[in-house]
C-alpha cells in the first residue's frame, strides 16, 4: 500500500495589509521530501508526521513531498502559490500509482486568482490519482468547507479544539478512516449542512466544551466516523464563508445527513452565545488592576497575528503606561527593526526607542520611550501544543511597570516561552497582556487566575456586521439579522 503525503497552507485575511509571498512561506514552514524535522509536526504538516510512524509501525509505503505553510496574513502571491502548488502535483505524479493521498491543509487559504485554494489543490490531485484512489484531508476548523473540496476528497477531518491542541490527533483520525477504506472496511459518506452564520466557538468556553465532548464520544458509534465543526474564518471575504457541520457516517447517507441537521441546529440555536465577552481598552485595563489577585491575563483578540493582523497594535501598551501600571508585561510586538536595536545596545542598556504602531493606522501611534534592554534571545520559540513556533530574535525592554516582548518573526502568543525566553517569569506578573484571540488559552489558561478580552483598535473587527464583505453569499447572519440556516448542502 502506497501513501503519499504533502502541506500547502496559511490562512489568509483578505483585509489583512501584509501580502504573502514565498519569502513568508521559507521564513515558517519550507521542506522538501525527507526534510521535515522528526521531533514535532510543524504548521498543518501533523499527517506526514502520523505517517511516518505509523508506515514503519503498519508496514505501508509513505512517500514524502514537500510542506509548504506561512504564517497567516493577506492573499498570497499567485505566482508563488502556483509554483508550490505545481511542485506538488508533480511529486504526485511521480509518486503513481498510489492508494491514498494524506494532505495537510489550512482550509482558508486564498492567493490571487484562487479564492478556494484547498480546492483548487485537491481537484487538480483527484485529475491525477484516479477516483479509486481515497484522498484524505486534514483542516483547521477557521476554514471555509467549500463543497469544491468536499466533493472531490474522501475524508476530510477538521480539528475539534480551538485552541488548536488535538492536531495530532486528528491527523490520526484522518490516517485510520483512509487505512480503513483502502482495506474495505469501511465506506465513508459525507454530509455537510450550512448554518449560515459567522461566529467564533472557543471550545475552551462553554457551551462549546460541553458540544465537542458529545461530539467525541458520538464517534465510532452507531456507524458515525467522523463529526467536525468548520468554524469559518471571519477574515476572509470569500463566497462559501459560514458555520458549517461535517459528519462521516459508515455507508449511511441518511443517518449522516441526519445527525449533521441535529448538530447543526444545535448550532443555529447558540447563535449570540458562544462568544466571549468583550471590554474596551480602559475598561479592561481597569478591570484587570482591580482584581484582586495574579496574574490576570488579557488578551487582545484584535491585534492577533493568528488572523493576519500585524500584532504592533500599541493601544493595551499605551493605556497600562498611562495608567502606572506597576508588575505587567505585554507581548508579542512584532516590530523586527527594534529587535536589532536592542541587540545593539546590549543587555542593561538604557535607549530611546521607538517601537510598534508601524504597519498601518490600526497598528495606532509607535511607543517612543526610555526603555531598558532586560532580555534578549537569538532563535527563539515557544509551545503550541505538540508543535514549536518560531520567534526569530526577541527583545524584551522594560517601559516604567511595563515589560514588552518584541519578535523578529510575526506570530502570536500561544506559549508561556514567549516570556520565560527573555527572563520573564508570568505566573509572577499582576497584568499578562497576549495578543491572540484563543489559542493563548492552551498555555495561560492554566495560570490566570482571570482573563479578561479586549477589543482595541487592531484591524481585527470583533463583529462581523463592521467588516467590509464583499464576495461573501448573502443572506448571513450576524450580517444579515434575519439569515436563516441553509440546512444540508451535501
Amino acid at each position: 500500500m502506497r501513501l503519499f503525503t504533502a502541506t500547502l497552507a496559511t490562512e489568509t485575511n483578505t483585509f489583512s495589509p501584509l501580502p504573502t509571498s514565498l519569502e513568508n512561506y521559507k521564513e515558517s514552514v519550507f521542506f522538501r521530501p525527507g526534510e521535515h524535522p522528526a521531533d514535532a509536526p510543524r504548521m498543518c504538516t501533523a499527517p506526514l508526521f502520523v505517517g511516518r510512524a505509523r508506515a514503519r509501525a503498519e508496514g505501508f509505503e509513505l512517500i514524502e513531498g514537500s510542506c509548504f505553510a506561512a504564517s497567516p496574513a493577506g492573499t498570497t502571491n499567485r505566482a508563488d502559490y502556483e509554483f508550490m502548488r505545481d511542485e506538488i502535483l508533480g511529486q504526485i505524479e511521480a509518486a503513481m500509482p498510489v492508494d491514498g493521498l494524506l494532505l495537510g491543509l489550512h482550509g482558508a487559504m486564498v492567493a490571487h486568482g484562487y479564492d478556494d485554494v484547498e480546492g483548487d489543490i485537491i481537484e487538480r490531485a483527484r485529475a491525477i490519482v484516479g477516483p479509486k484512489c481515497v484522498i484524505g484531508v486534514e483542516l483547521d476548523p477557521h476554514c471555509h468547507l467549500t463543497m469544491k473540496r468536499v466533493s472531490k476528497a474522501d475524508i476530510i477531518v477538521l480539528y475539534k479544539e480551538f485552541p488548536h491542541t488535538d492536531v495530532v490527533e486528528r491527523a490520526e483520525d484522518v490516517l485510520t478512516l483512509v487505512l480503513k477504506t483502502l482495506r474495505g472496511q469501511i465506506k465513508p459518506v459525507m454530509s455537510v449542512y450550512d448554518c449560515r452564520q459567522i461566529q467564533s466557538y472557543p471550545t475552551t468556553l462553554q457551551p462549546m466544551r460541553s458540544l465537542v465532548d458529545r461530539i467525541m464520544a458520538m464517534e465510532g458509534k452507531d456507524g458515525i466516523l467522523s463529526i467536525s465543526i468548520a468554524h469559518c474564518f471571519p477574515y476572509g471575504d470569500v463566497a462559501e464563508i459560514g458555520t458549517r457541520v461535517l459528519v462521516i457516517a459508515d455507508g449511511d447517507k441518511k443517518k449522516a445527513d441526519a445527525l449533521a441537521t441535529t448538530l447543526g441546529e444545535e448550532l443555529v440555536s447558540l447563535r449570540g452565545r458562544t462568544t466571549p465577552k468583550y471590554l474596551d481598552v480602559e475598561g479592561g485595563v481597569g478591570e484587570g488592576v482591580a482584581f484582586n489577585d495574579l496574574p490576570v491575563v488579557i488578551a487582545d483578540p484584535a491585534d492577533n497575528a493568528g488572523g493576519g493582523a500585524p500584532s504592533d497594535n500599541t493601544d493595551i501598551l499605551k493605556r497600562l503606561i498611562e495608567a502606572k501600571v506597576e508588575n505587567a508585561c505585554i507581548g508579542p510586538i512584532w516590530d523586527p527593526i527594534a529587535v536589532r536595536i536592542c541587540f545593539d545596545a546590549g543587555p542593561g542598556a538604557r535607549i530611546n526607542l521607538r517601537f510598534g504602531g508601524k504597519i498601518a493606522v490600526t497598528s495606532g501611534q509607535p511607543v517612543d520611550a526610555e526603555v531598558e534592554v532586560i532580555g534578549l534571545k537569538r532563535d527563539a520559540w515557544q509551545r503550541f501544543g505538540p508543535t514549536q513556533v518560531p520567534l526569530g530574535d526577541c527583545a524584551a525592554v522594560r517601559v516604567g511597570g511595563v515589560d514588552v516582548v518584541l519578535i523578529a518573526n510575526r506570530t502570536q502568543a500561544t506559549g508561556l516561552e514567549l516570556f520565560r525566553n527573555v527572563g520573564i517569569e508570568p505566573t509572577e506578573r499582576k497584568i499578562v497582556v497576549v495578543k491572540s484571540t484563543n489559542h493563548f488559552m492552551a498555555a495561560y489558561g492554566p495560570i490566570a487566575k482571570k482573563v479578561i478580552y479586549i477589543d482595541s483598535n487592531g484591524p481585527l473587527k470583533r463583529d462581523p456586521r463592521k467588516i467590509a464583505y464583499t464576495k461573501v453569499e448573502r443572506p448571513i447572519w450576524p450580517v444579515d439579522a434575519d439569515a436563516k440556516p441553509r440546512g444540508l448542502i451535501f
